[in-house]
Order: C-alpha cells, then sequence, then structure tokens
C-alpha cells in the first residue's frame, strides 16, 4: 500500500516498509528513478537507490557535455538497484526478492536504526 507522509511516500508491505522522497513529477506508476529508505520489522533500516537503464543511459549522456565519469564512459553508484521496469512495483517487488534470497544486506547499505522511526509492523 503507498500512502503519502508529509514529504515522502510510504510503501507498506508484508515484512518491510519503504519510504521515497516525493519529488515534483515523480509519479509512483512510472518513476524511473528513487531513493529509499527499507525499514525490517527488526528495526533494521538499509539504503537503495532505483533507477531503469533508460534513466542510467540519460544520465551518461548527460555527463558526455558536463566531463563527469570520463565524458559519460562510466556510470557508479553506491547501492544501485537496476530495475528493466519504472514504479514503485517494480523497487518494492526487487526488495522482495532480495529479502527473500537472502541478498538484501548485500546489495543495500546499512542505515543507522532511527528510534523515533515508526518500526514496520
Amino acid at each position: 500500500m503507498i500512502e503519502i507522509d508529509g514529504p515522502f511516500y510510504r510503501i507498506s508491505n508484508p515484512g518491510f516498509e519503504m519510504l521515497i522522497p516525493r519529488w515534483e513529477g515523480h509519479d509512483p506508476e512510472t518513476a524511473e528513478e528513487a531513493d529509499a529508505t527499507i525499514t525490517l520489522p527488526d528495526g533494521t533500516r538499509r539504503y537503495a537507490t532505483f533507477m531503469t537503464l533508460g534513466t542510467i543511459s540519460g544520465v551518461m549522456d548527460h555527463w558526455r557535455g558536463t566531463g563527469e565519469c570520463l565524458n559519460g564512459r562510466y556510470f557508479r553508484c553506491s547501492d544501485l538497484i537496476i530495475i528493466r521496469e519504472p514504479g514503485f512495483v517494480s523497487m518494492v517487488d526487487a526488495v522482495r526478492d532480495m529479502i527473500a534470497t537472502g541478498e538484501l544486506e548485500s546489495a543495500c547499505s546499512a542505515l543507522p536504526i532511527d528510534d523515533n522511526d515508526q518500526q514496520a509492523d
């Protein structure tokens, strides 16, 4: 379930919760990129950046003109999860799969537990 929680989208899912900042023009059904905080029921928090291949290609094309990353010849981003299809559903599906396969811990950096955050049920 996706709810608006102040400046965030809050996505509640059995087994985890995701907070994604609300950006202008950032629609949950068509978002091609998002930064997310993933909170597990025990309070463990992880960070992820989601991007489609098209978004990555667009960034690299932009860097051709700015000179960054050898004029766009490479791309790097910590905690990157590449999704084939846009939208929060694709992002949630990826997180669900990484939890099920035990890959979340190696794919996404740990964040400190925030005692002020409401923990996922």
